[in-house]
Protein backbone atom coordinates (compact mmCIF):
# COMPACT_ATOMS: atom_id res chain seq x y z
CA UNK A 1 0.00 0.00 0.00
CA UNK A 2 1.23 3.49 -0.56
CA UNK A 3 2.12 5.63 2.13
CA UNK A 4 -1.31 7.86 1.10
CA UNK A 5 -3.18 4.52 1.24
CA UNK A 6 -1.81 3.51 4.97
CA UNK A 7 -2.20 7.32 6.03
CA UNK A 8 -5.98 7.24 5.26
CA UNK A 9 -6.54 3.64 7.24
CA UNK A 10 -4.50 5.18 10.04
CA UNK A 11 -7.25 8.07 9.77
CA UNK A 12 -9.83 5.37 9.94
CA UNK A 13 -8.66 3.42 12.49
CA UNK A 14 -8.39 7.00 14.56
CA UNK A 15 -11.95 7.68 14.13
CA UNK A 16 -12.97 4.18 14.66
CA UNK A 17 -11.38 4.68 18.49
CA UNK A 18 -12.40 8.29 18.53
CA UNK A 19 -16.08 7.50 18.10
CA UNK A 20 -16.25 3.98 19.62
CA UNK A 21 -17.22 4.34 23.10
CA UNK A 22 -20.49 6.39 21.99
CA UNK A 23 -21.76 4.18 19.15
CA UNK A 24 -20.65 0.88 20.21
CA UNK A 25 -18.75 0.00 16.81
CA UNK A 26 -16.18 -2.86 17.68
CA UNK A 27 -15.74 -5.11 20.54
CA UNK A 28 -12.26 -5.34 19.50
CA UNK A 29 -10.18 -3.41 20.89
CA UNK A 30 -6.43 -4.40 21.15
CA UNK A 31 -4.50 -2.73 18.77
CA UNK A 32 -3.06 -5.79 16.88
CA UNK A 33 -6.48 -7.63 16.80
CA UNK A 34 -7.96 -4.46 15.22
CA UNK A 35 -5.36 -4.59 12.02
CA UNK A 36 -5.94 -8.52 12.07
CA UNK A 37 -9.62 -9.09 12.63
CA UNK A 38 -11.12 -5.61 11.04
CA UNK A 39 -8.78 -4.16 8.75
CA UNK A 40 -6.66 -7.38 7.02
CA UNK A 41 -10.14 -9.43 6.99
CA UNK A 42 -11.72 -6.45 5.59
CA UNK A 43 -9.38 -6.38 2.80
CA UNK A 44 -8.73 -10.49 1.97
CA UNK A 45 -11.26 -10.78 -0.32
CA UNK A 46 -9.89 -8.96 -2.91
CA UNK A 47 -6.65 -10.73 -2.94
CA UNK A 48 -8.43 -14.10 -3.27
CA UNK A 49 -11.28 -13.24 -5.77
CA UNK A 50 -11.53 -9.55 -8.12
CA UNK A 51 -14.45 -7.98 -6.36
CA UNK A 52 -16.82 -6.19 -9.24
CA UNK A 53 -17.47 -2.34 -8.93
CA UNK A 54 -20.37 -0.62 -8.10
CA UNK A 55 -19.98 -2.88 -4.65
CA UNK A 56 -22.72 -2.58 -2.24
CA UNK A 57 -21.25 -3.11 1.79
CA UNK A 58 -24.71 -4.50 3.29
CA UNK A 59 -25.12 -4.15 7.18
CA UNK A 60 -21.72 -1.98 6.82
CA UNK A 61 -21.92 -0.99 10.83
CA UNK A 62 -19.03 0.99 11.21
CA UNK A 63 -17.48 0.91 7.49
CA UNK A 64 -16.23 -2.46 7.33
CA UNK A 65 -15.36 -4.43 4.85
CA UNK A 66 -16.41 -1.41 2.32
CA UNK A 67 -13.90 1.40 3.63
CA UNK A 68 -10.74 -0.79 4.02
CA UNK A 69 -12.01 -2.64 0.30
CA UNK A 70 -11.98 0.90 -1.02
CA UNK A 71 -8.64 2.25 0.46
CA UNK A 72 -6.86 -0.99 -0.65
CA UNK A 73 -8.72 -0.94 -4.32
CA UNK A 74 -9.17 3.17 -4.73
CA UNK A 75 -10.61 1.99 -8.45
CA UNK A 76 -13.70 0.79 -6.78
CA UNK A 77 -17.16 2.35 -6.47
CA UNK A 78 -18.08 1.38 -2.99
CA UNK A 79 -21.79 1.67 -1.26
CA UNK A 80 -21.85 1.84 2.54
CA UNK A 81 -25.65 0.63 3.37
CA UNK A 82 -26.56 1.28 7.01
CA UNK A 83 -29.94 1.64 8.54
CA UNK A 84 -28.93 2.69 12.16
CA UNK A 85 -28.84 6.49 11.89
CA UNK A 86 -25.84 7.09 13.97
CA UNK A 87 -23.55 4.49 12.43
CA UNK A 88 -24.98 6.21 9.06
CA UNK A 89 -23.35 9.68 10.30
CA UNK A 90 -20.55 8.14 11.57
CA UNK A 91 -20.04 6.63 7.99
CA UNK A 92 -20.61 10.12 5.99
CA UNK A 93 -17.61 11.61 8.76
CA UNK A 94 -15.15 8.65 7.78
CA UNK A 95 -15.92 9.43 3.99
CA UNK A 96 -15.50 12.89 4.29
CA UNK A 97 -12.50 12.69 6.65
CA UNK A 98 -10.26 9.98 4.46
CA UNK A 99 -11.33 12.51 0.77
CA UNK A 100 -12.48 9.43 -0.48
CA UNK A 101 -13.97 9.67 -3.70
CA UNK A 102 -16.66 7.19 -5.24
CA UNK A 103 -17.69 6.36 -1.81
CA UNK A 104 -21.14 6.33 -0.88
CA UNK A 105 -23.49 6.10 2.00
CA UNK A 106 -27.06 4.57 1.97
CA UNK A 107 -28.77 5.56 4.92
CA UNK A 108 -31.27 2.78 4.79
CA UNK A 109 -32.42 -1.02 5.32
CA UNK A 110 -31.83 -2.84 1.69
CA UNK A 111 -34.58 -4.53 0.45
CA UNK A 112 -36.40 -5.66 -2.63
CA UNK A 113 -37.34 -2.56 -3.50
CA UNK A 114 -33.96 -1.41 -3.31
CA UNK A 115 -33.17 -0.84 -7.07
CA UNK A 116 -29.78 0.84 -7.59
CA UNK A 117 -28.09 -1.20 -10.00
CA UNK A 118 -24.86 -3.30 -8.12
CA UNK A 119 -22.52 -5.24 -9.81
CA UNK A 120 -21.67 -6.83 -6.61
CA UNK A 121 -22.34 -6.96 -3.41
CA UNK A 122 -20.09 -7.96 0.19
CA UNK A 123 -21.63 -8.34 3.64
CA UNK A 124 -19.89 -9.83 7.25
CA UNK A 125 -23.71 -9.34 8.75
CA UNK A 126 -24.54 -12.22 10.88
CA UNK A 127 -28.20 -12.88 9.05
CA UNK A 128 -28.25 -16.02 6.55
CA UNK A 129 -27.05 -16.14 3.28
CA UNK A 130 -31.15 -16.79 2.20
CA UNK A 131 -31.83 -13.59 3.51
CA UNK A 132 -29.42 -11.72 1.97
CA UNK A 133 -29.75 -13.29 -1.51
CA UNK A 134 -33.42 -12.04 -1.20
CA UNK A 135 -32.76 -8.82 -0.32
CA UNK A 136 -30.81 -8.56 -3.07
CA UNK A 137 -33.70 -9.00 -6.08
CA UNK A 138 -34.16 -5.37 -7.06
CA UNK A 139 -30.47 -4.14 -7.04
CA UNK A 140 -28.00 -6.89 -8.23
CA UNK A 141 -27.59 -6.59 -11.67
CA UNK A 142 -27.58 -10.08 -13.71
CA UNK A 143 -23.98 -11.97 -13.13
CA UNK A 144 -23.45 -9.36 -10.56
CA UNK A 145 -21.91 -11.47 -7.70
CA UNK A 146 -22.84 -11.60 -3.89
CA UNK A 147 -19.76 -12.35 -1.55
CA UNK A 148 -20.43 -13.36 1.59
CA UNK A 149 -17.77 -13.04 4.30
CA UNK A 150 -18.17 -16.09 6.65
CA UNK A 151 -16.82 -18.40 9.22
CA UNK A 152 -15.31 -22.16 9.09
CA UNK A 153 -19.06 -24.04 9.52
CA UNK A 154 -21.56 -22.62 7.03
CA UNK A 155 -22.34 -25.71 5.05
CA UNK A 156 -25.67 -26.02 6.06
CA UNK A 157 -26.48 -22.01 4.86
CA UNK A 158 -24.93 -22.78 1.46
CA UNK A 159 -26.99 -25.96 0.71
CA UNK A 160 -30.55 -23.45 2.02
CA UNK A 161 -29.73 -21.05 -0.29
CA UNK A 162 -28.54 -23.68 -3.18
CA UNK A 163 -31.91 -25.15 -2.49
CA UNK A 164 -34.17 -22.13 -2.29
CA UNK A 165 -32.41 -20.21 -5.49
CA UNK A 166 -31.55 -22.47 -7.91
CA UNK A 167 -33.43 -20.40 -10.43
CA UNK A 168 -32.09 -17.30 -9.60
CA UNK A 169 -28.52 -17.56 -8.06
CA UNK A 170 -25.59 -20.24 -8.61
CA UNK A 171 -22.80 -20.88 -6.27
CA UNK A 172 -19.78 -20.05 -8.23
CA UNK A 173 -17.12 -19.68 -5.45
CA UNK A 174 -16.38 -21.05 -1.89
CA UNK A 175 -12.82 -20.32 -0.49
CA UNK A 176 -11.81 -21.84 2.43
CA UNK A 177 -8.87 -19.13 3.62
CA UNK A 178 -7.22 -17.58 7.18
CA UNK A 179 -6.32 -14.75 8.53
CA UNK A 180 -2.53 -14.56 8.12
CA UNK A 181 -0.67 -14.94 11.21
CA UNK A 182 -3.86 -15.82 13.17
CA UNK A 183 -5.42 -19.11 13.50
CA UNK A 184 -9.14 -17.65 12.44
CA UNK A 185 -10.24 -19.92 9.85
CA UNK A 186 -12.75 -18.42 7.05
CA UNK A 187 -15.04 -18.69 4.60
CA UNK A 188 -15.48 -16.62 1.09
CA UNK A 189 -18.69 -17.70 -0.54
CA UNK A 190 -19.59 -16.13 -3.85
CA UNK A 191 -23.14 -16.83 -5.52
CA UNK A 192 -23.77 -15.22 -9.06
CA UNK A 193 -26.98 -13.82 -10.37
CA UNK A 194 -28.45 -15.49 -13.54
CA UNK A 195 -31.64 -13.91 -13.56
CA UNK A 196 -32.37 -10.13 -14.06
CA UNK A 197 -33.28 -7.67 -11.35
CA UNK A 198 -36.70 -6.07 -11.27
CA UNK A 199 -35.90 -2.86 -12.81
CA UNK A 200 -34.87 -4.86 -15.60
CA UNK A 201 -37.62 -6.95 -16.54
CA UNK A 202 -39.97 -4.01 -15.82
CA UNK A 203 -38.06 -2.04 -18.94
CA UNK A 204 -38.33 -4.85 -20.80
CA UNK A 205 -41.89 -5.46 -19.98
CA UNK A 206 -42.65 -1.67 -20.73
CA UNK A 207 -41.21 -2.20 -24.45
CA UNK A 208 -43.24 -5.59 -24.81
CA UNK A 209 -46.89 -4.38 -23.49
CA UNK A 210 -49.17 -1.97 -23.85
CA UNK A 211 -48.70 -0.18 -20.71
CA UNK A 212 -52.34 2.03 -18.69
CA UNK A 213 -51.09 4.01 -15.80
CA UNK A 214 -54.27 4.63 -13.70
CA UNK A 215 -54.26 7.13 -10.81
CA UNK A 216 -57.83 7.52 -10.62
CA UNK A 217 -60.63 6.09 -9.83
CA UNK A 218 -63.12 7.92 -12.03
CA UNK A 219 -60.93 6.48 -14.72
CA UNK A 220 -63.21 4.16 -17.14
CA UNK A 221 -60.87 1.61 -17.34
CA UNK A 222 -60.72 1.18 -13.53
CA UNK A 223 -64.27 1.91 -13.15
CA UNK A 224 -64.66 -1.44 -15.29
CA UNK A 225 -62.33 -3.44 -13.22
CA UNK A 226 -64.35 -2.39 -10.00
CA UNK A 227 -67.58 -4.00 -11.29
CA UNK A 228 -66.19 -7.26 -11.42
CA UNK A 229 -65.54 -7.65 -8.21
CA UNK A 230 -69.61 -8.19 -8.96
CA UNK A 231 -71.69 -11.10 -10.13
CA UNK A 232 -73.48 -8.27 -12.62
CA UNK A 233 -70.11 -6.57 -13.71
CA UNK A 234 -68.83 -9.95 -14.14
CA UNK A 235 -72.04 -10.78 -16.62
CA UNK A 236 -72.12 -7.68 -18.78
CA UNK A 237 -68.66 -7.81 -19.23
CA UNK A 238 -68.12 -11.45 -19.71
CA UNK A 239 -64.86 -11.00 -18.01
CA UNK A 240 -62.97 -11.99 -14.19
CA UNK A 241 -60.11 -10.92 -11.99
CA UNK A 242 -57.73 -13.93 -10.68
CA UNK A 243 -56.26 -13.65 -7.35
CA UNK A 244 -53.73 -15.60 -6.01
CA UNK A 245 -50.06 -16.10 -6.76
CA UNK A 246 -50.47 -19.85 -7.95
CA UNK A 247 -53.86 -19.08 -9.71
CA UNK A 248 -52.48 -15.95 -11.66
CA UNK A 249 -49.13 -17.91 -12.71
CA UNK A 250 -51.37 -21.34 -13.64
CA UNK A 251 -53.69 -19.20 -15.48
CA UNK A 252 -50.91 -17.55 -17.67
CA UNK A 253 -49.18 -21.19 -18.16
CA UNK A 254 -52.49 -22.97 -19.09
CA UNK A 255 -54.54 -20.54 -20.47
CA UNK A 256 -52.63 -17.45 -22.31
CA UNK A 257 -54.92 -16.86 -24.59
CA UNK A 258 -58.08 -15.98 -22.28
CA UNK A 259 -55.68 -13.78 -20.60
CA UNK A 260 -56.07 -9.85 -21.09
CA UNK A 261 -53.97 -7.65 -18.35
CA UNK A 262 -51.65 -8.59 -16.20
CA UNK A 263 -53.06 -5.88 -12.94
CA UNK A 264 -50.33 -4.27 -10.56
CA UNK A 265 -49.41 -1.62 -7.60
CA UNK A 266 -47.76 1.13 -9.48
CA UNK A 267 -45.02 -0.68 -11.82
CA UNK A 268 -43.67 -2.99 -8.64
CA UNK A 269 -43.88 -6.17 -10.30
CA UNK A 270 -43.58 -6.25 -13.55
CA UNK A 271 -44.92 -8.80 -15.81
CA UNK A 272 -42.64 -11.78 -16.57
CA UNK A 273 -40.69 -11.90 -19.20
CA UNK A 274 -42.69 -15.50 -20.97
CA UNK A 275 -46.35 -13.25 -20.95
CA UNK A 276 -47.19 -12.78 -24.11
CA UNK A 277 -47.10 -9.91 -25.88
CA UNK A 278 -51.28 -9.59 -26.70
CA UNK A 279 -51.77 -8.61 -22.48
CA UNK A 280 -51.93 -5.16 -21.32
CA UNK A 281 -50.19 -3.63 -18.23
CA UNK A 282 -52.28 -2.05 -15.72
CA UNK A 283 -50.35 0.10 -13.68
CA UNK A 284 -52.64 0.91 -10.99
CA UNK A 285 -51.98 3.37 -7.96
CA UNK A 286 -51.39 1.43 -4.91
CA UNK A 287 -54.35 3.24 -3.11
CA UNK A 288 -56.74 1.32 -6.22
CA UNK A 289 -54.84 -1.65 -6.08
CA UNK A 290 -55.86 -2.00 -2.81
CA UNK A 291 -59.48 -1.64 -3.50
CA UNK A 292 -59.19 -4.66 -6.11
CA UNK A 293 -57.32 -6.53 -4.01
CA UNK A 294 -59.93 -7.51 -2.01
CA UNK A 295 -57.80 -10.66 -0.56
CA UNK A 296 -54.83 -8.23 0.40
CA UNK A 297 -52.40 -10.54 -1.32
CA UNK A 298 -50.24 -8.13 -2.31
CA UNK A 299 -49.15 -9.92 -5.69
CA UNK A 300 -50.79 -8.78 -9.33
CA UNK A 301 -53.57 -9.62 -10.76
CA UNK A 302 -54.80 -10.95 -13.98
CA UNK A 303 -57.76 -9.94 -16.09
CA UNK A 304 -59.19 -12.81 -18.00
CA UNK A 305 -62.07 -13.46 -20.62
CA UNK A 306 -64.76 -15.52 -18.72
CA UNK A 307 -65.72 -19.16 -19.52
CA UNK A 308 -68.85 -18.69 -21.84
CA UNK A 309 -71.88 -20.66 -19.84
CA UNK A 310 -74.13 -22.51 -22.21
CA UNK A 311 -77.75 -22.97 -21.26
CA UNK A 312 -78.38 -27.23 -19.71
CA UNK A 313 -81.56 -28.20 -21.14
CA UNK A 314 -83.03 -30.84 -18.34
CA UNK A 315 -84.64 -32.67 -21.34
CA UNK A 316 -81.04 -33.32 -22.18
CA UNK A 317 -80.52 -35.47 -19.19
CA UNK A 318 -76.99 -35.66 -17.25
CA UNK A 319 -74.21 -37.41 -19.64
CA UNK A 320 -72.38 -40.56 -18.14
CA UNK A 321 -70.81 -40.43 -14.97
CA UNK A 322 -71.64 -37.65 -12.59
CA UNK A 323 -73.28 -33.92 -12.81
CA UNK A 324 -72.79 -31.63 -9.99
CA UNK A 325 -75.44 -29.00 -9.54
CA UNK A 326 -74.72 -26.16 -7.66
CA UNK A 327 -77.47 -24.08 -6.18
CA UNK A 328 -75.62 -22.29 -3.41
CA UNK A 329 -75.88 -18.70 -2.72
CA UNK A 330 -72.34 -18.05 -1.18
CA UNK A 331 -69.62 -17.63 -4.00
CA UNK A 332 -67.01 -19.31 -1.37
CA UNK A 333 -69.11 -22.70 -1.12
CA UNK A 334 -69.61 -22.37 -4.81
CA UNK A 335 -65.84 -22.06 -5.42
CA UNK A 336 -65.17 -25.17 -3.12
CA UNK A 337 -67.22 -27.50 -4.93
CA UNK A 338 -66.15 -27.06 -8.51
CA UNK A 339 -62.73 -27.07 -7.19
CA UNK A 340 -64.28 -30.79 -5.73
CA UNK A 341 -66.10 -31.30 -8.91
CA UNK A 342 -62.92 -31.10 -10.77
CA UNK A 343 -60.90 -32.98 -8.43
CA UNK A 344 -63.33 -35.91 -8.18
CA UNK A 345 -64.14 -36.45 -11.80
CA UNK A 346 -67.10 -35.15 -12.55
CA UNK A 347 -68.51 -34.75 -15.84
CA UNK A 348 -70.14 -31.23 -15.41
CA UNK A 349 -71.42 -28.21 -13.33
CA UNK A 350 -74.87 -26.95 -13.49
CA UNK A 351 -75.43 -23.87 -11.88
CA UNK A 352 -78.77 -23.06 -10.84
CA UNK A 353 -80.30 -19.88 -10.76
CA UNK A 354 -79.99 -19.63 -7.10
CA UNK A 355 -76.17 -19.81 -7.55
CA UNK A 356 -73.53 -17.29 -7.10
CA UNK A 357 -71.61 -16.96 -10.07
CA UNK A 358 -68.85 -18.73 -10.52
CA UNK A 359 -66.20 -16.00 -11.88
CA UNK A 360 -66.58 -14.40 -8.60
CA UNK A 361 -63.02 -13.43 -6.93
CA UNK A 362 -64.37 -15.38 -3.73
CA UNK A 363 -65.56 -18.28 -5.90
CA UNK A 364 -62.34 -18.57 -8.01
CA UNK A 365 -60.56 -18.15 -5.16
CA UNK A 366 -62.05 -20.46 -3.41
CA UNK A 367 -62.23 -22.97 -6.41
CA UNK A 368 -58.25 -22.82 -6.34
CA UNK A 369 -58.13 -21.90 -10.22
CA UNK A 370 -60.59 -24.80 -10.53
CA UNK A 371 -63.31 -23.26 -12.39
CA UNK A 372 -61.00 -22.52 -14.72
CA UNK A 373 -61.15 -26.14 -15.55
CA UNK A 374 -64.42 -27.13 -15.16
CA UNK A 375 -67.05 -27.82 -18.15
CA UNK A 376 -69.95 -25.07 -16.61
CA UNK A 377 -73.72 -24.95 -17.83
CA UNK A 378 -76.26 -23.11 -16.73
CA UNK A 379 -79.59 -24.44 -15.17
CA UNK A 380 -83.16 -23.58 -13.76
CA UNK A 381 -83.93 -22.76 -10.46
CA UNK A 382 -83.89 -25.91 -7.92
CA UNK A 383 -87.96 -25.58 -7.32
CA UNK A 384 -88.25 -26.03 -11.25
CA UNK A 385 -85.93 -29.22 -11.61
CA UNK A 386 -87.86 -31.93 -12.89
CA UNK A 387 -88.42 -35.09 -10.57
CA UNK A 388 -87.99 -37.38 -12.95
CA UNK A 389 -84.53 -36.66 -13.31
CA UNK A 390 -81.58 -39.05 -12.03
CA UNK A 391 -80.92 -37.23 -9.00
CA UNK A 392 -79.03 -37.67 -6.06
CA UNK A 393 -80.01 -35.45 -3.33
CA UNK A 394 -78.00 -34.53 -0.15
CA UNK A 395 -79.81 -34.50 3.17
CA UNK A 396 -78.96 -35.36 6.83
CA UNK A 397 -82.17 -36.96 7.32
CA UNK A 398 -81.32 -39.41 4.15
CA UNK A 399 -80.37 -42.82 3.92
CA UNK A 400 -76.17 -43.82 4.62
CA UNK A 401 -74.58 -42.87 1.31
CA UNK A 402 -72.53 -46.08 1.64
CA UNK A 403 -75.54 -48.32 0.98
CA UNK A 404 -76.38 -46.17 -2.49
CA UNK A 405 -75.54 -47.67 -5.72
CA UNK A 406 -74.80 -45.04 -8.03
CA UNK A 407 -76.27 -44.78 -11.47
CA UNK A 408 -74.16 -44.57 -14.90
CA UNK A 409 -75.59 -41.51 -15.38
CA UNK A 410 -76.85 -38.98 -12.39
CA UNK A 411 -76.56 -35.47 -10.99
CA UNK A 412 -75.43 -34.70 -7.11
CA UNK A 413 -77.88 -32.24 -6.06
CA UNK A 414 -76.68 -30.41 -3.00
CA UNK A 415 -79.36 -28.52 -1.03
CA UNK A 416 -79.27 -24.65 -0.69
CA UNK A 417 -77.50 -23.08 2.96
CA UNK A 418 -79.63 -23.38 5.80
CA UNK A 419 -82.99 -24.50 3.95
CA UNK A 420 -81.56 -27.78 2.43
CA UNK A 421 -83.72 -29.64 -0.59
CA UNK A 422 -87.25 -28.90 -1.67
CA UNK A 423 -89.70 -31.16 -0.22
CA UNK A 424 -90.19 -33.62 -3.26
CA UNK A 425 -86.86 -34.68 -3.56
CA UNK A 426 -86.48 -35.40 -0.06
CA UNK A 427 -87.61 -39.39 -0.45
CA UNK A 428 -84.64 -39.95 -3.09
CA UNK A 429 -81.82 -37.96 -0.23
CA UNK A 430 -78.94 -39.58 0.85
CA UNK A 431 -76.44 -38.56 3.91
CA UNK A 432 -73.21 -38.94 5.03
CA UNK A 433 -73.30 -40.50 8.18
CA UNK A 434 -71.89 -38.16 10.93
CA UNK A 435 -71.59 -38.16 14.91
CA UNK A 436 -75.00 -36.86 16.49
CA UNK A 437 -72.97 -34.16 18.09
CA UNK A 438 -73.33 -32.32 15.38
CA UNK A 439 -76.09 -31.29 13.54
CA UNK A 440 -74.83 -31.14 9.66
CA UNK A 441 -72.13 -30.97 7.91
CA UNK A 442 -71.34 -27.56 5.45
CA UNK A 443 -73.29 -28.21 2.32
CA UNK A 444 -69.90 -28.24 0.35
CA UNK A 445 -68.27 -30.46 2.83
CA UNK A 446 -70.90 -32.99 2.34
CA UNK A 447 -70.98 -32.40 -1.61
CA UNK A 448 -67.13 -33.06 -1.49
CA UNK A 449 -67.21 -36.52 0.80
CA UNK A 450 -69.85 -37.77 -1.81
CA UNK A 451 -67.99 -37.31 -4.77
CA UNK A 452 -65.14 -39.07 -3.14
CA UNK A 453 -67.32 -41.96 -2.16
CA UNK A 454 -68.58 -41.89 -5.83
CA UNK A 455 -65.63 -41.69 -7.43
CA UNK A 456 -63.90 -44.38 -4.77
CA UNK A 457 -66.76 -47.07 -5.69
CA UNK A 458 -67.48 -46.73 -9.62
CA UNK A 459 -63.23 -45.87 -10.09
CA UNK A 460 -64.68 -43.19 -12.25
Amino acid sequence: MSSTQLQQLWSYHQLLRAHNPELNLTRIHKFSNMVLKLYADSMMPGQLIELPSPLLDLGSGPGMPGIPLKIAYPHLQVHLAESRQKRAAFLETARERLKLDNLFVIGKIITAGFEQPMAGMISRAVESIEETLDRLRGCLLQEGTAIFMKGPHCDHEIEAAVKRFADTYRLIRNISYRIPHTPHQRRLVVFQRIDQPLFAVRAKAMKRHSVKSIESEQNAIFKNLRKLLSARGIRKQERAILSGGKIVNEALRDFPERCEAWISSADRVPPPSQLPVHIAWYQLAPQLFELLDVFGTRTPLLLIKAQSIETWDPESGFPEGCSVLVPFQDPENVGALIRSAVAFGARQVILLAESAHPYHVKAVRASGGAVLRATLLQGPALEDLPQWLPLIPLSAEGKDIRKVIFPDSFGLLPGLEGQGIPEAFRRQAVSIPIRPVVESLNAATAAAIALYEWSRITGF
